[in-house]
């Protein structure tokens, strides 16, 4: 399989991140893109496969490289995609299916938020089949944190590269504006698949 960027298009509905801070973030997650097609390529061509080693090996890097690239190329695909749209109040059930978890869905978001603040990479709410419970996760890279079979509903990314150009510092404030412009339809929409 190749890798191909996503075709996302601002739109003045992205009210979370300006114009300039949506295209280097695009920039970014083209890199990713491209570095998985790298890694794809030296897979196929078994490179370091015989000297596999746990401690040090090439294979082992190509290995670590793979999920944290993979990672990053599939939350900035469902960040992008979450965002930027007049969908921005969360239908009934979606209350109700979080209120369920965390007594209401104010709750909800006071426990997203504090997720947010608290992560270095992203901020994802997870269904936990394990459990049948819906779960803030946060991840401080693409692939330290996630929750095995976790299937991601929401995702903030809260790299500082999303959002310091425009905020710098003020994560609190991206965080606010990101709430404020959630695709709530996409996320029902990924609920939806959960049935």
């Amino acid at each position: 399989m190749q890798f191909v960027k996503l075709d996302f298009e601002y739109s003045d509905d992205v009210t979370v991140i300006n114009k300039e801070q949506f295209d280097v973030h695009m920039r970014l997650y083209e890199g990713y893109i491209n570095k998985m097609n790298e890694i794809d390529a030296l897979l196929k061509a078994n490179t370091g496969v015989k000297e596999a080693n746990a401690t040090y090996s090439e294979f082992r890097g190509i290995k670590r490289g793979e999920t944290y690239a993979l990672n990053g190329v599939i939350l900035h695909e469902l960040y992008f995609e979450n965002i930027g749209s007049t969908n921005n109040t969360p239908n009934p059930q979606i209350s109700q299916i979080l209120s369920r978890d965390y007594g209401s869905f104010d709750n909800w978001k006071a426990h997203f938020v504090a997720t947010a603040l608290a992560s270095r990479g992203w901020a994802i709410l997870c269904y936990d089949p394990r459990s049948d419970t819906f779960r803030n996760d946060s991840l401080d890279t693409h692939d330290d944190g996630y929750m095995a079979m976790s299937i991601p509903l929401l995702v903030l990314d809260m790299y500082e590269h999303a959002y310091f150009l425009q905020y710098a510092d003020n994560k609190a404030e991206y965080i606010s504006r990101f709430m404020d412009n959630i695709d709530w339809q996409v996320v029902g929409d990924r609920m939806e698949l959960l049935q």
